[in-house]
């Protein structure tokens, strides 16, 4: 069988939105898959929209009990394991309290995860960051995979810190033990959701749905569809000019009012809950006391995001879908999941 000669593949946080696509992808391209989840209570729903995905009916999918934040299980998880996808991260909708909530279980989550995979001999890891370690120190747009985030910037709020930490202790720790690491820097993932849960990306389109926000944000982001993200992770497994090397998978920078404009064309029934006007920046600021959200941005309002995904698309072979399409995807998928 295909699936035994391309090998297992484990998938750390399989039941999110990314690590639900990335297992989908694998199964379709004839990998054998297993997810670490921190509860078997949500296997089966997670394999049932893991499922429903084109090309993932068939293959060998299981399920094994591992935390970021303890030891137990991950011996268990890599055993015969040829490959490590860790896509497991906590990505907040506001603001923690304290930062380290956030950057210890990333940093020490995925040394934790690298470690595990050295002590039962796998050499290969595909790690998730984001352009969050990328696009917010001195670089200028369109920012490159030459580019990192400083830590010490006032741009950089606790989520920047911890994706970059953690992907810059990846490296650390792929140079000392000889690992062969890629690592999948992606933006804003929007798409259609696997299972009846949209996560803090998919938010801001349901957000504008239904109304929530009386006026826009003049804030710009990168976007990229969720299936192409999982894609980029294929490839990476698969070309070995990969190894050692980040990659930025993101497609054009779009603002909240183009994201609205689409929906609003696209999504006539909704059009009158979507706003239309602009914050000026200085009244978004004074929002952000009361909006979580929006003080998770409001720093960043007005600024140039761009980043280049050249790389990519040259050693990967990657292209992205137009970014209308990963919008309709989440909308599409939010109505038919009653979300909106």
């Amino acid at each position: 069988m295909q699936a035994e000669t391309k090998g297992l593949v484990l998938v750390t946080g399989i039941g999110g939105f990314l690590g639900r696509h990335v297992a989908a992808k694998l199964l379709a391209a004839g990998y054998e898959v297993r997810g670490t989840l921190r509860s078997l209570k949500r296997a089966k729903a997670v394999e049932a929209a893991i499922r429903s995905a084109e090309g993932a009916a068939n293959g060998k999918l299981s399920f094994i009990v591992a935390d970021l934040l303890s030891n137990s299980g991950w011996a268990a998880a890599l055993c015969d394991v040829t490959v490590v996808v860790h896509t497991a991260s906590p990505f907040p909708s506001k603001v923690p309290k304290d930062e380290n909530d956030l950057i210890a279980p990333a940093r020490e989550g995925t040394l934790r995860v690298l470690r595990a995979a050295c002590d039962a001999g796998v050499r290969r890891v595909v790690l998730t960051s984001s352009t969050a370690a990328v696009s917010y120190g001195s670089g200028r747009a369109p920012f490159t995979e030459a580019d990192w985030t400083d830590i010490d910037s006032p741009l950089a709020t606790a989520y920047y810190k911890s994706k970059t930490l953690a992907e810059q202790a990846a490296w650390v720790f792929a140079r000392e033990s000889g690992l062969q690491l890629t690592v999948i820097n992606p933006s804003m993932i929007l798409g259609p959701l696997l299972g009846g849960e949209n996560g803090t990306s998919v938010g801001l389109v349901r957000a504008l749905l239904i109304g929530k926000y009386p006026a826009l944000p003049d804030f710009r982001v990168p976007v990229v569809d969720v299936r192409d993200v999982a894609d980029a992770h294929v490839r990476a497994l698969q070309v070995p000019e990969a190894i050692g090397e980040r990659f930025i998978i993101a497609g054009e920078t779009l603002s909240v009012k183009d994201i609205a404009m689409v929906l609003r064309r696209d999504y006539p029934a909704y059009a009158r809950k979507i706003p239309r006007f602009v914050l000026p920046n200085w009244l978004a600021g004074i929002a952000s006391r009361f909006d979580p959200g929006l003080k998770l941005i409001v720093a960043e309002l007005g600024r140039d995001a761009r980043v280049s995904n050249e790389k990519a698309r040259r050693v990967l072979g990657w292209k992205p879908r137009p970014e209308a399409e990963a919008i309709r995807a989440s909308a599409d998928s939010l109505i038919a999941a009653g979300l909106v």
